[in-house]
């Protein structure tokens, strides 16, 4: 999964602009984001189709903004630059919770 600490929304457009893309808003100090991280390989695994992101929020706060990305972590995921989908809340997600969420989509 690659990592962007600030993204632009130039960025944005271009990496969302083919292909399904999966983008994680987090923060290094948000415990439910951190609560993720061991299980974010097996979910980039199980969906080898998507391409991965995870975004700083805190860095990436004019697209978190206008994403209307306030709680975290929060997954939103594009095909061939359209939204398709969100997970967006504060709450604490599992590995089941973001993967159901992910197959929903296909």
């Amino acid at each position: 999964m690659e990592k962007i600490k600030e993204l632009t929304e130039d960025q944005l457009t271009e990496i969302t602009k083919s292909g399904r893309v999966v983008l994680e808003f987090s923060a290094n100090w948000c415990p439910d984001c951190r609560f993720l991280d061991p299980f974010l390989p097996e979910i980039e695994k199980d969906f080898s189709n998507a391409k991965f992101y995870q975004i700083d929020r805190d860095g990436s706060m004019d697209v978190a903004k206008k994403l209307m990305i306030m709680g975290i972590p929060s997954f939103v995921v594009y095909q061939d630059g359209k939204e398709i989908g969100r997970l967006v809340n504060k709450d604490r997600k599992t590995k089941d919770e973001v993967e159901i969420f992910l197959r929903s989509l296909d």
